[in-house]
């Protein structure tokens, strides 16, 4: 769910205006030069991206069998996938990739995606809001804080995901403690033969006076929500409402959505499936300005069978992803759009009993590209079996840190909790500088 701010407050995130800081800073013993090399070095976070995508590998993709093979490695460690040439000199991945291979020259690859926990949700959580956490998800995802740094004005969501946000025994990624306004906006299925997205196709054909009516709706709400405490769902309800209808008459929110606009020849080259349609839908979001798509591209956690499973799942992986690299490419659009990819671990080194890969935090490999990012570049590596990484380990709160610096959000920044608590976005990582040349 989301809603749109109303108005703009000239207080500090913490609630401090800039005169009352300056009587805390001088007591504190900062001096007003130094509060204002420090709103000046604010100031001058320039953004590189307007918006992101997000591809998310739910499950952990398996490194072994794509972008960090390890043909030398016995045979229970290495699979059955062959090694093959990329277009950058000395770069080879796996076999069932040839059209990533074709595009390697594009984007950055990152072997040395690393920390130490390895269950599902708690995982996710991390790797998505760059802060570790529990399992039920204490910290806002990257795509939650975008757009609630970018605000959420006009009629087109900043954060959408597709088909939805990822999950396992529940949903994860979500807002936290931010609050439901700042959700993503569910897209659904874009591969649906009779794709319609939600709240932008009403059942019924609505004139714009009778949704002006329906927004007594919302004011009755409003009033409900004055009188009880705690009500942020109640509020969310009622500014949710009103977005709906913005929707449902916004050409440019209709248009973003209208999957069914492109050729039949471009949906083919980038596969008719949920992943191929859905690469195809967040490149039109881009296009119309979301600040933050996130790509969810489950079914990754091959504990039996793994062969099986990836000859069907990286072919469509592989021909989606390198799709949109060039769709962002021809188009323009990747010069200010980070694109990246990553699931919240890899696989086990070691091919078990059940002819699977295990859980495996320590190592991952990670794509980035657009927005500045060095095309071409390979960024760390791993042991000889694949199992840690040995030069250049990139955390979860780098990736966060790294996505959010790009947008110009200041990852240090402190954000307010429901009870007035100040918490900093991230409290660890830095920028991956090695990714921009």
């Amino acid at each position: 769910m989301f809603d749109i701010k109303f108005g703009s407050r000239e207080k500090r995130c913490d609630g401090v205006g800039r005169r009352n800081f300056l009587r805390v800073g001088s007591l504190a013993g900062l001096s007003l030069a130094s509060v204002l090399q420090m709103e000046a070095k604010a100031k001058s976070n320039k953004a590189r991206a307007k918006s992101v995508i997000l591809v998310y590998l739910g499950g952990g993709l398996t490194h072994h069998d794509s972008f960090d093979l390890k043909p030398d490695a016995p045979e229970e460690i290495r699979g059955k996938y062959k090694p093959i040439e990329t277009v950058v000199p000395g770069l080879r991945i796996g076999e069932l990739l040839p059209n990533m291979a074709k595009v390697m020259d594009k984007i950055a690859l990152v072997r040395s995606g690393a920390h130490n926990n390895d269950h599902h949700e708690t995982a996710t959580n991390w790797v998505m809001s760059g802060r570790f956490g529990t399992a039920f998800g204490d910290f806002p995802a990257i795509g939650a804080v975008v757009a609630h740094e970018t605000g959420l004005a006009g009629s087109i969501p900043p954060y959408v995901a597709v088909p939805k946000n990822p999950s396992f025994t529940w949903e994860l990624g979500k807002s936290a403690y931010l609050g439901g306004r700042f959700e993503s906006f569910k897209a659904g299925d874009p591969n649906d033969a009779s794709y319609k997205v939600q709240d932008l196709s009403p059942s019924e054909q609505l004139s714009i006076a009778r949704v002006e009516r329906r927004g007594t709706l919302r004011q009755a709400v409003d009033q409900l929500a004055g009188k009880l405490d705690n009500a942020e769902q109640v509020k969310t309800f009622g500014e949710f409402q009103q977005r709906a209808a913005e929707l449902v008459l916004s050409s440019k929110a209709r248009s973003a959505f209208s999957i069914d606009r492109e050729s039949e020849k471009l949906r083919d080259r980038y596969g008719r499936n949920t992943f191929g349609q859905s690469c195809l839908l967040a490149r039109r979001l881009v296009e119309h300005e979301v600040r933050f798509v996130t790509v969810n591209y489950g079914g990754w956690d091959h504990h039996a069978k793994i062969f099986e499973s990836c000859d069907k799942k990286l072919p469509e992986f592989d021909k989606g992803l390198s799709a949109l690299i060039e769709d962002l490419h021809l188009r323009g659009l990747m010069d200010n759009t980070l694109l990246a990819v990553f699931g919240e671990f890899g696989r086990s080194a070691k091919i078990n009993k059940d002819a699977g890969r295990d859980h495996w935090g320590q190592a991952a490999s990670l794509l980035f590209a657009g927005a500045g990012v060095k095309p071409g570049l390979v960024l760390g590596a791993t042991d000889k079996l694949g199992s840690f990484v040995t030069r250049r380990p990139v955390s979860p709160a780098d990736v966060a840190y790294t996505i959010l610096d790009s947008l110009g959000i200041d990852p240090r920044k402190q954000l307010l909790s429901p009870d007035g608590r100040p918490i900093e976005i991230l409290d660890l990582g830095e920028t991956v500088r090695e990714l921009y040349a």
